[in-house]
């Protein structure tokens, strides 16, 4: 088992949501997300400790690798910490951003004095058509496109639910040589299969205080997935969050920040 996930990673881009108090708390976004996703769940989660938002590689302000790994972004994470002598954190992770702190936490346990994964779970996903999304932010002609409003309206015949075209266009920057995508949507595409599966193998585990945070609405933690998560971590609490979806930092910020800061 490795012992360092990535023996090359990139300097991430971080907000600091200021707050004082030990460990701080370090947010990962989820896929074709970014820390500007957190602006608001991260002031509030700022009250009395300090807190940061990265963003991953390929992802908002971070640099763009072809490598794109739960190993390599596991890596990018462990030497920001190093960067700024963050010798243990607390790790909130979602989705996607939640495999990366998993497996951060199995594979480096010193490193992590708490472990909180929002709305995922150690296990494989495989989502229908998961890619029309990229094929789509990738079809667009930038160079021709007049605002934000007329991407919105060429994307909709491929994503259909008008939440999920919002949250990808906020990804969609502006700049003074015309649109861009802020996040790499290549890497992510050839990636995207083995992003779906569980970063864990057999004999990961986490014997640290965990907590789980799942939405009732949402499909990506069932109560079949509770056993795999006791067994990778066996200090965890789950807690399910019964009007939320899979975004329960946003659709139910109040509940979640009340869970994030109970124990353990």
């Amino acid at each position: 088992m490795p012992t360092a996930p990535d023996p090359q990673p990139v300097a991430l881009f971080h907000r600091d949501f200021g707050g004082s108090g030990e460990p701080p708390r370090v947010i990962l976004h989820g896929f074709l997300g970014s820390s500007r996703n957190w602006l608001t769940a991260g002031k509030d989660l700022a009250v009395g400790r300090r807190a940061y938002a990265l963003d991953l590689r390929n992802h908002g302000l971070s640099p763009h690798a072809e490598e794109m790994s739960y190993a390599a972004m596991a890596g990018d994470v462990l030497a920001w910490l190093d960067a700024r002598g963050i010798g243990s954190a607390e790790l909130i992770g979602h989705s996607m951003g939640g495999k990366v702190a998993m497996l951060l936490a199995c594979r480096r346990p010193e490193r992590v004095g708490r472990l909180v994964v929002v709305d995922i779970a150690p296990r494989d996903y495989h989502w229908p058509d998961r890619g029309a999304e990229l094929r789509a932010m990738g079809g667009l002609d930038l160079a021709n496109l007049g605002n934000r409003a007329q991407a919105e309206a060429l994307m909709a015949p491929a994503v259909s639910d008008a939440a999920m075209r919002k949250f990808v266009l906020t990804n969609l920057e502006r700049t003074p040589a015309g649109w861009k995508w802020m996040v790499n949507i290549p890497a992510l595409e050839a990636a995207l299969p083995a992003l779906e599966r569980n970063p864990l193998v057999p004999g990961d585990r986490f014997k640290g205080p965990a907590l789980f945070i799942a939405g009732g609405r949402s499909r990506y933690v069932e109560p079949a997935d509770h056993g795999a998560i006791m067994d990778a971590f066996p200090a965890a609490r789950i807690a399910v969050l019964e009007n939320s979806g899979h975004n329960p930092h946003v659709e139910a910020r109040e509940a979640f920040v009340g869970a994030v800061n109970s124990a353990p």
